[in-house]
């Protein structure tokens, strides 16, 4: 089984992302969804470099980017952006986009929940005929709800995913799966052959082998039901303000330029910058740990 990793969660060069995930043994990366922030010739130019694949790229959707929108301006806009991410994909050789719908960190509602679905089918159709042109797939992602109030469950992404048609898939999150499902196993057995990307941090969204799961029975689940995709590795490191914290979490993180944008998605997720060195022993330990457990 593939393994590869998000990188949304250090924002660095993305030759120092590519650079360790190579090192570490990786399969691949999934790029987040900036596609204006790379030039994709270069990006592709290093995966190949370092023989590594873009498995594809996960919509970032900070404020403004809500397929649910209230204002149509920003749901067309929305649409827009998740375009250009798939376009950055097939630019990169990969073959799937992970949407999530709606604004992280977005918990009230702008509308009934029947408008809401409404505009979710309307926008998704769009880009699902879109990404069918470019022959990328789309996973819809359920979140935990503390992250959204919109699609919380394996259940609910496959329903979205049947009205757009299309043959969307759906992503699951083993960390939002052991907050949102009464059996986690059953619900990745439900969804079956729709599961078209696997997320993986342990039951405190540190890296796998960081927690409680049972990592080799997940994934013995994930064989039993023909998921041949790979695993994608987003861990998010909590900071740690008491004096029990490490000194390598004090320590230079060796970013020079960090947007303000992107320090708040990490900071909402309940991460902060961290040194490399820290980084890089999180990310050592998640591969490990998923090839020890069987992928």
């Amino acid at each position: 089984m593939r393994v590869v990793m998000h990188n949304w969660m250090r924002p660095e060069p993305i030759e120092a992302t590519i650079k360790r995930l190579a090192a570490l043994g990786y399969d691949g990366i999934q790029i987040m969804g900036e596609p204006r922030r790379y030039d994709v010739k270069a990006v592709r130019k290093l995966l190949d470099e370092h023989k590594l694949e873009c498995w594809g790229t996960v919509t970032i959707m900070i404020k403004g980017r809500d397929l649910i929108h209230a204002d149509p301006y920003f749901r067309e806009m929305s649409q827009t952006y998740v375009m250009e991410c798939i376009d950055m994909v097939e630019a990169l050789g990969g073959s799937l986009i992970t949407i999530v719908p709606s604004e992280v960190g977005k918990v009230v509602a702008m509308a009934d929940p029947d408008t809401e679905w409404a505009w979710a089918v309307e926008g998704l159709k769009r880009i699902a005929d879109h990404a069918r042109k470019k022959k990328v797939k789309i996973g819809l992602e359920p979140l935990n709800r503390f992250e959204t109030n919109f699609l919380n469950r394996h259940d609910q992404a496959l329903r979205l995913a049947a009205d757009v048609g299309e043959d969307v898939g759906v992503c699951l999150d083993a960390f939002h799966l052991n907050i949102e499902e009464a059996d986690i196993y059953q619900a990745i057995r439900n969804t079956g052959s729709k599961l078209v990307d696997f997320h993986v941090a342990d039951n405190n969204r540190r890296a796998p082998g960081e927690g409680t799961y049972n990592w080799s029975e997940l994934i013995s689940v994930l064989k039993e039901v023909g998921y041949d995709g790979a695993l994608t590795v987003e861990f998010v490191v909590p900071f740690d303000r008491s004096p029990l914290r490490e000194s390598a979490q004090d320590a230079d993180s060796g970013v020079s330029e960090v947007s303000e944008a992107d320090l708040k998605f990490i900071r909402d997720h309940g991460s902060d910058l961290m040194s490399d060195a820290l980084y890089t022993r999180h990310c050592k330990n998640a591969i490990e740990h998923l090839r020890k457990a069987g992928a």
